[in-house]
């Protein structure tokens, strides 16, 4: 049966360690939508070059690919704070107040320490590409450091989310998973 969540974006109060990270996710946010509009308007320019000019390119193929990731992973905390990752709140719903509670104190430890996991390998991966100053394979020959970052900065400001997410939770200042008590 399919139907409308009721959780809801992530609440702050009045705490402002919560305030500043949702204005962080929310700046990660509009930077994954510019990426997106960015990529869009690449294309558009690429299928311009190719099929109207019967020109070549170069760049836009592969910069379009790195957006798209780019995006994907700096628009994380956002769609975060907006509870928007897919989810199924079957278990959460049919569980009572307490319960829930713990499961979602469970879910968001281990979902931190996840993402810290990603962090730590991607911040090595990309310092790693920094420091020997990878460079793609392509005529663009783009160093890699560059799209690479993408990973370090979408983790982190994740990480950042989950833990103002379990902070808010622990509190008593936002709801398990973002449900009203049943």
């Amino acid at each position: 049966m399919a139907g409308q969540s009721s959780a809801v974006a992530a609440q702050t109060g009045g705490n402002v360690f919560l305030r500043m990270v949702a204005a962080i996710s929310t700046v990660a946010g509009w930077c994954s939508a510019a990426m997106i509009v960015a990529a869009v308007a690449i294309t558009c320019q690429m299928i311009f070059i190719r099929f109207v000019l019967n020109g070549s390119t170069v760049w836009q193929t592969e910069a379009v690919i790195y957006l798209a990731i780019g995006s994907t992973l700096v628009g994380l905390p956002y769609v975060q704070r907006l509870r928007g990752h897919v989810n199924v709140d079957l278990i959460p719903i049919s569980l009572g107040p307490r319960a829930r509670y713990v499961m979602a104190l469970f879910t968001l430890s281990l979902s931190i320490v996840m993402v810290a996991i990603m962090l730590w390998y991607g911040y090595e991966f990309w310092h790693l590409a920094f420091e020997r100053n990878w460079k793609s394979d392509t005529i663009w020959g783009v160093r890699l450091w560059i799209p690479y970052a993408a990973l370090p900065i979408g983790f982190a400001l994740f990480l950042l989310q989950l833990i103002a997410d379990l902070v808010a939770v622990v509190l008593k200042i936002d709801k398990p998973f973002g449900l009203e008590g049943r």
